[in-house]
């Protein structure tokens, strides 16, 4: 049976071996300032739609340089909002990477729009802009660039591609939280930058979305958009001694709650330290994996500052004895949470069935999802752990060896 994500975040979600901790490959991390915000918002008088809200999208804005940020309930929301936003609709086609969680494309289709898949560059696993250049038609109304790990795509090269053509941009950077790209960070890079605040993300909120972007137009139907398309929200009818309102477009409940911001705020405080964390094991991992035979690392690109949200390396599948998935059971058994990111999106069932899909649309990002494996990488970890890491690494390795 192919292996599925897996996020454990309770201690015993695995077995490690006697003496050593267990590793998923990441989770959340919560201390005590946490606990106290969301208490705080628990004793307030606003569970959610309070002040909390702006509060968090003001400091999530400050955190990326953008000058709007919209908090939704989930990085697929912020995804759709995205979409609706563009009034993608029957008829539209968004160009999608295929590396990615199937939200990069089914945000697309909730829409009524079409997914066209264009295949990534086989160093970084990222949005291939000669790969977009070739699939860009009459049609084409936007491209979703997925930020990969954490690492930002070429978006100059995009923006080229798509120059005159009329075509938006958009970043779905919930893997690239704090990471920059030519000294511009992440939330900044495109028209719309979508950001994830699931439990392995950067920070979290538990379940949590956010959009930044310099559109102030954009913004406000955006945020109509998760208010179940409302044209005015409490604040403002209490400002005009209304107390009737009128849902003007078709919109969802993608709120985040008061208590959700608050924890999300509090989060925001430690993001810079977590981040250099992130990034001192990731250099720990550059430094051992080269020496371990069977493995080829991510190629990072030399302008950019990754944010490694996943550590993820490619193996050699058919020179294991069972292949890609049995090395990751010998890591799990091991207590080393390994796992996959991501099974190609167009090779789901769904996307087979509605829109045709199969192999050999996008071979590079098809060939690399059956190698790749991602390693623990979270900012609770210390150097041991990564050395453990890489030793049982090696070890499952030898076993496997065909």
């Amino acid at each position: 049976m192919p292996l599925t994500e897996v996020v454990p975040t309770d201690p015993g979600a695995l077995a490690p071996p006697t003496g050593r901790r267990t590793l998923p490959y990441s989770r959340q991390q919560i201390d005590d300032d946490d606990v106290a915000a969301v208490i705080a918002a628990l004793r307030s008088d606003w569970l959610t739609t309070g002040p909390r809200v702006a509060e968090f999208e003001a400091a999530f804005a400050q955190a990326t340089g953008a000058r709007e940020a919209v908090a939704l309930s989930s990085g697929t929301a912020a995804l759709h909002a995205t979409m609706a936003a563009l009034d993608i609709g029957p008829g539209d086609e968004v160009i999608v990477p295929p590396l990615t969680f199937a939200a990069s494309a089914n945000c697309v289709v909730y829409q009524g729009g079409t997914p066209v898949f264009a295949d990534v560059d086989p160093g970084t696993l990222l949005l291939d802009p000669a790969a977009v250049a070739r699939k860009l038609g009459p049609r084409t109304r936007a491209v979703v660039a997925v930020d990969y790990a954490g690492q930002p795509c070429d978006y100059q090269a995009l923006e080229d591609v798509v120059a005159g053509a009329g075509v938006s941009i958009v970043a779905d950077a919930c893997h690239a939280l704090g990471a920059s790209y030519r000294g511009r960070p992440a939330g900044t890079l495109a028209m719309l930058n979508a950001f994830s605040l699931h439990p392995v993300k950067p920070i979290t909120t538990a379940e949590g979305g956010v959009v930044t972007t310099d559109d102030s137009v954009l913004a406000a139907r955006m945020r109509q958009f998760r208010n179940h398309g409302i044209a005015t929200d409490h604040r403002e009818r209490e400002r005009q001694g209304a107390w009737t309102y009128d849902m003007t477009e078709l919109g969802f409940n993608y709120r985040l709650s008061d208590l959700q911001c608050a924890l999300g705020t509090s989060q925001l405080h430690k993001l810079p330290g977590w981040l250099e964390r992130r990034r001192v094991l990731a250099a720990r991992y550059d430094a051992l994996l080269p020496a371990v035979s069977g493995l080829t690392l991510v190629h990072r690109r030399p302008d950019v500052e990754h944010a490694y949200h996943l550590y993820v390396v490619q193996c050699e599948p058919e020179r294991l004895t069972g292949g890609r998935d049995a090395l990751i059971a010998g890591l799990r058994a091991e207590g080393i949470g390994a796992t996959i990111h991501y099974p190609p999106v167009h090779l789901h069932g769904f996307y087979r069935a509605r829109f045709g899909t199969a192999e050999g649309l996008c071979p590079v990002a098809e060939a690399a999802a059956g190698r790749v494996v991602t390693l623990p990488l979270f900012p609770a970890m210390d150097e041991a752990d990564v050395d453990h890491v890489v030793e049982r690494l090696r070890m499952v390795l030898d076993r496997l060896a065909a």
